[in-house]
């Protein structure tokens, strides 16, 4: 049965009976009536029929293709299948029923809703005394108690005879057909605000419920009159404006996101500053790995991967550490860079620049004026480089516990516009960040940084924090822990991670896997992940010590560029997993503190990470873990269809 389609100018009601009211006494017969069994037994004789028979007559043609004897030339077996299959097709379709085909088949339409999953409160209940057998043909009588103003919602519940009904408003659920009306009396509704959410239906289908304010303004944004990126201050509801805009981007492409969530985030959060139209969010799960014994402290890795025996490799290299007293870690350097770049008439006058600033004397005033920008940032050096005309200036800072890319592009803003006064013919072609024009040139990325790029000048010179981090690893641990052998590994170690990277021509790569572990744990703590580029850059070297008993193992690191405060260590999850190891927000004690030992973290989780996976290579081990663990027997292909 279903109600009459709701009226434009009347509230939508939602309508749930306490119980189901039959209606009529079924007397037709059931498909599963056929034998007289058990149902359950029923049903396996014709299953078990009708693949017999399936199976049968696919075998039979078969060897008639083989023979070429023509398919329709039946023998007396063949025909008795035949009517076998057709009479346990028909006993399955009938006691399935069409419709249970066609819901595997077809989606439902976007206007049919599910309103099981309703509060209690939101119920509306049929008085006892109608919830009552009665013939088709008898009416019930009973009047329909006033109900108030509700947001025009569609929803579907399943009354009576388990088919969708839709009910719109007090008229409608009077107008149920079977041969003559049925009134129920109805209780009161509590008046529901205007909602935009997702629900599941039939077979984990998810739709959007819309009001009709909504529904309008999805039609604007398909139609191209209202940019989506205008929700969010238009609306000023951070995730309304991320549901219609879901919604809309569905229609307007045709495809479903039915599997990426959209419920369970704080989209005021990322507004500004962390991402812009969002339509849900990605889930990665975040593993452990740990602890990791550094410098005399424990701490426990989250690392947000789907790569599996990431973590598990992980956690074994800290566990072969641990029993071997620990990673001992030294930071060299800490300084964020940006290169702007600027042009002169002649190569003369930007050689002129270059001697300037590169002058120690010129430094202090320069320094004064570069650190008016930010409390923390203070500028450490500046290193030029000439092409022709064109001058590249490398500025390099302390960022105290923010990654600090913008903080130094406000200082750099700074010291250019000093240097107009005694350069007024410099032209600034490049600073990233910085949109603006001098001499009609638009400021953009010098490169020379390098931000998200592989280049030897961050190799060599560093950018962000600069650590190496050690550890000795006893025989017996690597015997009975990494089950290879020291000499196995040091001759490994020269084979792949230096000789095999110079053969590549590799830049900053002499290492396994440093960006498997970089990566996890940039995603999991808020870092920016395409800085894993630079923050990868990693030599790993091994040697025998204490006469060829015990392996030396160290990582260097030049390049880690991390922060604990802004972007996206703001957001829950990250800010939790920063505050798992203990490096949360800016340090109260000394500036920049937990941004340098959250470097020192990521520098000993690679090394736990490169001496793992080179024993597991070492003893022939690689192939065989992620055969067991990276593969999996599950089909994924329909979860989010």
């Amino acid at each position: 049965m279903e109600a009459s389609r709701r009226s434009a100018v009347k509230p939508v009601i939602v309508l749930k009976p306490s119980k189901r009211v039959p209606l009529v006494e079924d007397t037709t017969g059931k498909a599963s009536d056929a034998l007289p069994l058990p149902l359950y037994l029923t049903n396996a004789v014709f299953f078990t029929l009708f693949f017999s028979v399936v199976y049968f007559l696919l075998s039979r043609w078969r060897e008639k293709i083989r023979a070429s004897v023509p398919l329709h030339a039946v023998t007396f077996p063949e025909i008795v299948a035949i009517f076998a299959f057709v009479a346990s097709l028909i006993y399955l379709l009938g006691f399935f029923g069409i419709d249970f085909v066609q819901s595997l088949i077809i989606r439902p339409s976007g206007d049919v809703w599910s309103g099981e999953d309703y509060e209690e409160g939101n119920e509306v209940l049929l008085h006892e005394e109608d919830a009552r057998t009665v013939p088709c043909g008898q009416a019930l009588d009973c009047s329909v108690s006033s109900l108030p103003h509700m947001a025009r919602n569609v929803t579907a519940q399943r009354l009576f005879d388990e088919k969708p009904v839709r009910v719109s408003t007090e008229e409608d659920a009077r107008k149920v057909s079977c041969g003559q009306a049925v009134d129920c009396s109805l209780r009161s509704l509590p008046p529901r605000p205007p909602i935009v959410t997702s629900q599941k239906l039939f077979h984990e289908k998810t739709v959007i419920v819309t009001t009709e304010e909504d529904e309008e303004i999805i039609k604007s944004v398909v139609a191209g009159t209202l940019p989506s990126y205008s929700l969010e201050s238009k609306l000023g509801d951070c995730k309304r404006a991320a549901a219609i805009r879901r919604e809309a981007l569905q229609r307007l492409t045709g495809r479903s996101l039915s599997g990426l969530p959209l419920d369970g985030f704080d989209y005021e959060s990322i507004l500004g500053q962390c991402c812009e139209m969002p339509v849900g969010y990605v889930q990665i799960p975040v593993g452990i790995a740990g602890p990791l014994l550094l410098n005399g402290r424990e701490y426990s890795v989250p690392m947000a991967t789907t790569e599996g025996c990431l973590v598990a490799s992980t956690n074994r290299g800290c566990k072969a550490i641990h029993l071997c007293g620990g990673v001992t870690s030294i930071l060299l350097k800490d300084g964020m860079t940006r290169a702007p770049v600027v042009r002169f008439s002649t190569s003369k006058r930007a050689a002129e620049l270059k001697f300037y600033l590169e002058d120690p004397e010129n430094f202090d005033t320069l320094a004064v004026v570069f650190n008016r920008s930010s409390r923390f940032g203070r500028l450490q050096s500046i290193k030029c480089a000439i092409a022709g005309k064109n001058l590249y200036l490398r500025f390099t800072c302390s960022t105290g516990d923010a990654m600090g890319m913008n903080m130094v592009s406000k200082g750099v803003q700074n010291v250019l516009d000093f240097l107009q006064t005694d350069f007024p013919d410099m032209d600034v072609i490049g600073i990233s960040g910085w949109i603006t024009e001098i001499h009609g040139f638009v400021r953009d990325e010098g490169n020379f940084c390098s931000d998200k790029k592989a280049a030897a000048v961050n190799w060599i010179e560093g950018r962000g924090k600069s650590v190496v981090c050690e550890a000795i690893i006893e025989g017996d641990v690597v015997r009975k822990v990494l089950k290879t052998s020291v000499e196995s590994l040091v001759e490994l170690n020269m084979l792949k991670n230096l000789t095999g990277s110079a053969m590549a021509g590799a830049l900053g790569g002499f290492n396994a896997h440093a960006s498997n572990i970089v990566t996890a744990i940039y995603i999991a703590t808020g870092q920016d992940p395409a800085q894993n580029v630079e923050s990868s850059h990693c030599i790993t070297m091994m040697e025998a010590v204490n006469d060829g008993k015990d392996l030396h193992i160290s990582v260097t690191m030049p390049s880690i560029e991390v922060g604990t405060v802004g972007g996206g260590t703001q957001l829950a999850s990250q800010s939790a997993c920063l505050n798992l190891l203990g490096v949360k927000g800016a340090s109260k004690d000394v500036a920049g503190a937990n941004s340098r030992m959250l470097a020192t973290i990521v520098t000993g989780a690679v090394l736990a990470g490169e001496l793992s996976l080179m024993s597991a290579l070492a003893a022939g081990q690689l192939v065989n873990s992620h055969m067991k663990y990276n593969r999996s027997s599950k089909d994924m292909s329909n979860l989010s269809s």
